[in-house]
């Protein structure tokens, strides 16, 4: 009775395995590079470099496979992805640059006198660097004094003298180079503020024209509350 009762069960569930083995059975489509249309119950090799259908035992399309790539093309395209989140970085950092930039200078008249703060420092060292220059100047008309006992011959000067007058002289040469590097510094201060104006034109251009998208009307008054 009980072997019946077993057998009786498993032609039952035959036609229910059937169907879900069916429903579990995919076909694979696709057209090769002569054109011609391969189905399949598994990839197809031959058009591992195209894109082929995966159905299902009714012919729906269950999803799709894209080309198989070659190590080649596997490595081209984590360069270029990695090129792109480099750009999405890049863009990134320029946006809080720019943040930044117009929090600290909110109008022209903020960038402007920073720029001449900067400008009064440089011209600070200046100063105390022509006083120095003055001073070593002076040094020197002494020194040269001295040497006319010896009839402007520094050759035939003592050791002493001849060191103070070579160190005069390349005192003053150090302080020359000096104011050099600081109009070249004056030159960087403007190339540098002069960029950033540029820019900042930009920033607050788009920033008013922002506001003035969301302001109301001229004229127009608020809702009166019921």
């Amino acid at each position: 009775m009980s072997g019946c009762l077993a057998g009786m069960a498993l032609a039952m569930l035959a036609p229910a395995w059937a169907q879900q083995a069916k429903s579990q059975q995919e076909v694979y489509t696709c057209i090769d590079k002569q054109g011609r249309r391969i189905t399949s119950d598994r990839p197809i090799a031959d058009c591992v470099d195209r894109e082929q259908r995966v159905l299902d035992h009714t012919g729906t399309e269950r999803r799709r496979m894209g080309p198989s790539l070659t190590e080649h093309e596997r490595a081209a395209q984590e360069v270029q992805r990695r090129k792109e989140a480099e750009e999405r970085a890049r863009v990134a950092e320029e946006r809080r640059r720019e943040r930044v930039l117009m929090a600290r200078y909110p109008d022209e008249a903020t960038h402007q006198a920073e720029r001449d703060a900067a400008l009064d420092q440089v011209e600070e060292v200046v100063v105390v660097a022509h006083k120095r220059i003055q001073a070593l100047k002076a040094e020197r008309k002494r020194l040269d004094q001295e040497l006319e006992f010896y009839r402007g011959d520094v050759s035939k000067a003592p050791p002493l003298l001849q060191r103070q007058i070579a160190d005069n002289e390349q005192a003053q040469a150090d302080q020359q180079r000096f104011l050099v590097t600081q109009e070249q510094e004056k030159r960087r201060i403007h190339q540098r503020f002069d960029a950033e104006l540029g820019q900042l034109r930009q920033l607050w251009a788009a920033q008013r024209a922002s506001s003035s998208q969301w302001a109301p009307p001229a004229g127009a008054l608020p809702a009166q509350k019921k």
